[in-house]
């Protein structure tokens, strides 16, 4: 408990000083929040931000329901499949990015010598571009949470009667009646978990951007929490960004507020879930 509660007050603290790590700190009040209402980098990565959980949670989510339809059914090899979908869940965050930047490298890539090599391609895309840079690091979020969210909806799945489709066969029901009129409704449950699960996941991801992008190129993919981190801890000596322990608090503390906002702002929409199922 100790533990959890003393950076927080720390970073409370330290939000009302100008504070670079090193030497006197200046008691300042709400300057940095001043600052950082004036701060368009800040806002931009809040842009970002919503950008790519919106992108993110919008595929995975009935993608990953999709696969748990299909694989709760009996298939050959389901077991394997859904322990295939599952791995990059367990596998490092790092290392899957460092994996991922090999494939989307703009040059030497693999996934432009593949394209180049069945002529789908007559020239380097560059995929962590300023074009295309939020797709790629959105597609590597979605390949890493796809397996999670899958399982916690096979889980739901699972847990279904199978007197009910039965009986709505009986009925006359098709595979897309069931599919809409049984599961959907008795999956409610389970996806208001999955749902909030993505959101705060998303809203707070930034290690693999930091791999793939460090929040580049100019500013593309830079989100709130790697935004907090390049204040605290510059990520390169070559970094524009300086150690400013005072103002990343402040902005640690506002971006805690817009997760907390968003996640209120679920919670009602999910109260309205929890009528209509």
């Amino acid at each position: 408990m100790v533990l959890g509660i003393y950076p927080i007050l720390w970073a409370i603290h330290y939000m009302f000083y100008d504070y670079k790590g090193y030497g006197e700190k200046l008691f300042v009040g709400l300057a940095n929040f001043g600052r950082l209402w004036r701060d368009d980098l800040f806002w931009n990565a809040v842009g970002n931000t919503l950008i790519y959980a919106g992108g993110k949670i919008a595929i995975t989510i009935p993608l990953s329901l999709v696969l748990a339809v299909i694989l709760n059914r009996k298939i050959p090899g389901r077991n394997l499949l859904r322990a295939i979908y599952f791995m990059p869940t367990v596998i490092s965050t790092a290392v899957i990015s460092v994996v991922f930047f090999i494939i989307f490298n703009s040059y030497n890539g693999l996934l432009n010598q593949f394209l180049q090599k069945f002529g789908l391609l007559s020239g380097s895309v560059e995929w962590l571009g300023p074009k295309y840079a939020m797709l790629t690091v959105i597609i590597v979020a979605i390949w890493g949470a796809i397996g999670n969210y899958m399982l916690l909806f096979l889980a739901g799945l699972q847990s279904i009667p199978e007197d009910l489709y039965e009986s709505a066969s009986i009925d006359g029901a098709n595979a897309a009646q069931k599919f809409w009129y049984v599961t959907v409704p008795l999956l409610g449950p389970v996806m208001q978990m999955i749902i909030l699960l993505a959101i705060t996941v998303s809203l707070k991801g930034y290690e693999s951007i930091m791999v793939l992008t460090e929040g580049g190129p100019i500013g593309k993919t830079d989100v709130m929490f790697l935004y907090v981190y390049k204040l605290l801890f510059p990520v390169s000596t070559g970094s524009v960004f300086i150690q400013e322990i005072g103002y990343g608090s402040a902005v640690g503390f506002a971006t805690a507020i817009i997760v907390g906002l968003i996640t209120c702002f679920y919670f009602v929409i999910s109260r309205r879930m929890n009528k209509i199922y």
